[in-house]
């Protein structure tokens, strides 16, 4: 897989799950985390993933992230079978496609904010300076400027979100995978880093995919899917939310 934005014979979605399944463990044992899910993302929407402990909803996302693959099925990126690809080739998708944000922030503790962004630039080869150029600049659209040099210990939680944000979409991805991002913060800061990623969503047409288990947080969201069971078991447009702002 190059560099180069996928292509293949879809019909323009930007994410297409057809049928997928995901067993864990086998005979009696066996698990089946989803089974038979059906889902179309296109580019730039802002979908949110709901459900209970153990719909399926972060297993799914693990697949979307390709962390993980499927046990049957079919999952398109731009007309692409990812299901298909090997190991390389799905970290490739990864590293120029996906960008990924986590509830506990997933910062390197001795390690500058501008170094934290510069890293998905680093595992791509960029030369130093052109690293720290986008580095310097992600912060800077997250609200960070005059931040850079400092630790995750001396930033807030809302702070430290903001360059996990920063960090996720320094390589200009088309998707931001979102596990929970509010989930350790109070809420006005929840909506604070909310009110960022749907800038980022609206602004830069970065699509985006949300598991969160707060309706508020869900709020921000242009389609909210429900998972019940390994399966979806409703998807359904938001009415206008706090996300839309005078867009409408």
């Amino acid at each position: 897989m190059s560099q180069a934005a996928p292509a293949g014979p879809d019909d323009g979605a930007l994410i297409r799950l057809n049928g997928i399944t995901k067993t864990y463990g086998r005979g009696t044992a066996a698990f089946a985390a989803l089974r038979g899910v059906d889902m179309r993302i296109d580019e730039g929407e802002f979908v949110a993933i709901m459900g209970p402990s153990g719909s399926g909803k972060s297993t799914v996302m693990n697949l979307l992230g390709c962390l993980d693959t499927p046990s049957g099925g079919s999952y398109q990126f731009r007309g692409v079978h990812v299901e298909r690809l090997d190991r390389n080739q799905r970290a490739l998708l990864r590293r120029h496609f996906l960008g990924f944000v986590f509830q506990g922030f997933n910062l390197l503790a001795r390690t500058s904010a501008l170094e934290n962004v510069e890293l998905p630039l680093l595992y791509r080869g960029e030369p130093a300076s052109r690293r720290h150029a986008a580095a310097a600049q992600a912060l800077a659209s997250v609200g960070l400027t005059g931040w850079e040099h400092h630790s995750p210990a001396e930033l807030s939680g809302g702070q430290q979100q903001r360059v996990a944000i920063a960090r996720a979409i320094v390589t200009a991805p088309s998707v931001l995978l979102a596990d929970e991002p509010t989930g350790n913060l109070d809420s006005k800061t929840s909506h604070e880093i909310m009110e960022l990623i749907a800038a980022l969503n609206r602004e830069r047409g970065i699509a985006v995919l949300m598991v969160t288990h707060e309706p508020e947080m869900a709020g921000y969201a242009g389609r909210v899917i429900r998972f019940v069971d390994g399966r979806v078991a409703s998807d359904q447009r938001n009415a206008p939310g706090p996300a839309d702002g005078e867009d409408g």
